[in-house]
């Protein structure tokens, strides 16, 4: 992480580290560590040179938390190292590190912060404060800890309105030569550059402001700074170029509960110079609960996604459909299990995934996760990369 970064969330952490040592007999303490090792074996050999087929990793995450004054101010950290047999996919990251004072109906957190914004399964797209850990994580759910100062106030009347000042953008990493899901051309995290002069320190801002209706909870969102997704320019000689646009962002995302029944949309409007866009994702979850006593819930689900950009969408869900199921066996051990497909409606692509986990006593839990990528054009720009990239995974963690 930049060396002035580091020193800009110190001078922030000196008067609060003094708040909690005058508070010291105050104070409550929480320390949790996960171990996991991971293993990566993808079922073919790769389309580019270099690409090796399994890969096996060892991750940890530590984290901390100190709370004084009644629960009032506390401190947490979440930290995160991962070693890969890909270069670029051995990094390490604070996830979280920050303070938060809580006083009345307001609240104020200053440091590395994880936000999530959304209600949809398949496309997060209204989630737009954190960069993506792309080497974490193919689907996009892993996320790197963005430095900020969030303000929000809170009303039982008129909802929560929250407020963010992000004083630095954090660059997203991409596989190496070595790595899978990859480009044919290396993308290193330096090749990528910035709209604005003041590149990574050109600020961004956000507000949202979400509350519940009855059965309805809704969120309204705007961004307005350094986008978090690069834009990629693919050359006729096959090079890519690609930079971090200058980007305004109006966001809703929408739940309606009704019974077993989960409503959810999500939208967006993005205006950079470069492009601007309009997506949507829109379905509906339904839950087989507490099947004949047993405790199993199965839940059904299935949602649309658009994106005006069609075949230049970074994302791969431009006019597809994903189908899925939930299924929770709501055991001992917290056994679950999530089955889904996404189809091109224009193009025909079809991938498919599967992904588990299970307790294994009391410390311990294994998870396994199936990517198959089972037909893909050749007219999907991002997906046409990966068509050699099913895999499976399979990780234990242990929990201290």
């Amino acid at each position: 992480m930049n060396t002035k970064l580091i020193i800009v969330f110190l001078l922030f952490l000196v008067p609060i580290l003094g708040v909690s040592q005058n508070n010291e007999d105050k104070a409550v303490h929480d320390f949790s560590l996960e171990v996991e090792s991971e293993f990566r074996y993808f079922l073919e050999g790769g389309a580019f040179q270099g690409q090796e087929r399994f890969f096996p990793s060892i991750a940890v995450r530590p984290e901390y938390s100190i709370s004084w004054n009644q629960g009032y101010d506390e401190l947490n950290f979440a930290g995160f190292a991962r070693w890969d047999r890909d270069n670029n996919r051995t990094h390490l990251d604070l996830r979280e590190f920050y303070y938060q004072r809580a006083r009345g109906n307001w609240e104020l957190g200053i440091g590395l912060k994880k936000i999530f914004w959304g209600v949809t399964e398949s496309n997060h797209l209204v989630d737009i404060i954190n960069q993506t850990d792309q080497v974490e994580s193919f689907d996009g759910e892993q996320k790197l800890g963005q430095p900020m100062v969030q303000f929000s106030y809170i009303t039982e009347s008129s909802g929560t309105f929250d407020f963010f000042y992000l004083p630095y953008h954090r660059k997203r990493v991409f596989p190496g030569e070595e790595g899978r899901l990859r480009f044919a051309q290396i993308i290193e995290a330096d090749d990528l550059g910035y709209e604005s002069r003041n590149e990574e320190w050109h600020p961004s801002f956000a507000l949202r402001w979400s509350h519940y209706i009855g059965d309805i909870d809704l969120g309204i969102s705007q961004f307005y700074g350094t986008g978090r997704e690069p834009l990629f320019v693919f050359n006729p000689d096959f090079s890519i170029t690609a930079f971090y646009p200058e980007i305004y962002q109006a966001g809703l995302d929408l739940q309606y509960t009704k019974n077993a029944f989960l409503w959810k949309l999500e939208s967006i409007y993005r205006y950079a110079e470069a492009q601007d866009f309009f997506a949507v994702t829109a379905g509906v979850e339904y839950t087989f609960s507490n099947i004949n006593g047993a405790g199993l819930d199965i839940g059904v689900l299935t949602e649309y996604s658009y994106d005006s950009r069609d075949e230049l969408a970074i994302t791969t869900l431009q006019n597809d459909v994903f189908y899925g199921s939930r299924i929770a066996l709501n055991d001992q051990f917290d056994s679950s299990l999530l089955i889904g497909g996404v189809t091109d409606i224009s193009y025909g692509t079809t991938a498919l995934s599967v992904e588990g986990s299970r307790r294994v006593g009391s410390s311990s839990k294994i998870s396994l996760e199936a990517r198959i990528f089972a037909t893909v054009s050749d007219e999907e720009l991002l997906l046409s990369n990966f068509q050699d990239d099913s895999f499976l995974r399979g990780t234990w963690s242990y929990f201290f």
